[in-house]
């Protein structure tokens, strides 16, 4: 397969545009084996159903390919209790794909998989940014793209995706210490609106998305619930937790079609939609 064969398999440049090809991972193995994040606090003990969190998964994957999302599965690996979370593992800028640099050991083999079907597909690939960038700590903006400074992305990481990356600007926002990843407190649903979590940022970041944004406001106990984790597929619709009924009824006001999902077992770990799915092609 010639280069530029390989290049127009993938191509994301916006959260927000046609989802065309995307990556995921059923959850057949899911299990919270070690407290990563602040979630997972709360759901030690019940843990994960998951013939509840497959059924659910499943229901998802359905609206993805009934709103002709050209859908793709990683094989599940029994040893990989995180995989679900696709986003994680790698992200796709332009026509860049980059493949993460883990920062828990839990989810470090989780690469070894996507490279694999990468290879498989022949489609080239990037590596080794350094210390640890994860995808859900990344946000495309068109030529800027916004990268959480979090405990899962070092500054490191973000200087060398700026040295890669020269035609872009490499926008980096503090988060708390909280806070797992960018895109549980930030996601762009258009190219005007953005929903935040205000909380999670310092006054000067947020007065910068405030400043390119309309920023719908997400409550603490909607940021709980993965509120700001939607994944929005095109057109205007966005794939959203059920249960965020008062969300749904704001982005309903402001023209959003919200395709309400009920994800309720698997954010028990920590992500949602967005988290749940790594875009390859965006039209």
């Amino acid at each position: 397969m010639s280069e530029v064969a390989i290049k127009q398999n993938i191509q994301c440049n916006t959260e927000y545009t046609d989802l065309k090809k995307v990556l995921v991972v059923k959850p057949s193995f899911m299990k919270i084996t070690e407290i990563i994040n602040e979630t997972q606090k709360h759901y030690e003990r019940s843990n994960i159903n998951i013939p509840k969190a497959l059924k659910q998964h499943s229901k998802f994957v359905d609206v993805l390919k009934e709103h002709h999302v050209d859908v793709h599965e990683l094989e599940a690996n029994p040893e990989l209790p995180e995989q679900v979370f696709t986003r994680d593992i790698g992200f796709t800028i332009g026509q860049e794909l980059f493949v993460a640099s883990m920062s828990e050991q839990v989810r470090q083999q989780e690469t070894n998989t996507l490279k694999r079907w990468l290879k498989d597909k022949a489609i080239s690939y990037q590596e080794g940014l350094p210390l640890s960038m994860e995808g859900g700590d990344v946000v495309i903006d068109g030529s800027t793209v916004y990268v959480g400074k979090s405990g899962r992305t070092s500054n490191l990481a973000i200087q060398e995706l700026q040295k890669r990356l020269p035609d872009y600007l490499i926008e980096p926002l503090t988060l708390t210490d909280e806070i797992l990843h960018l895109d549980c407190v930030f996601n762009i649903i258009s190219e005007k609106v953005a929903l935040v979590y205000p909380h999670a940022f310092t006054r000067e970041d947020l007065k910068k998305l405030n400043a390119r944004f309309q920023l719908i406001y997400v409550s603490k106990e909607e940021q709980f619930y993965m509120g700001p984790n939607v994944l929005s597929i095109g057109q205007g619709k966005v794939v959203s937790l059920s249960q965020n009924k008062r969300l749904n009824g704001v982005l309903e006001s402001e023209g959003f079609t919200v395709l309400p999902v009920d994800f309720s077992e698997i954010i028990k770990s920590g992500g949602s939609f967005r988290c749940c799915t790594l875009p390859l092609k965006r039209g």
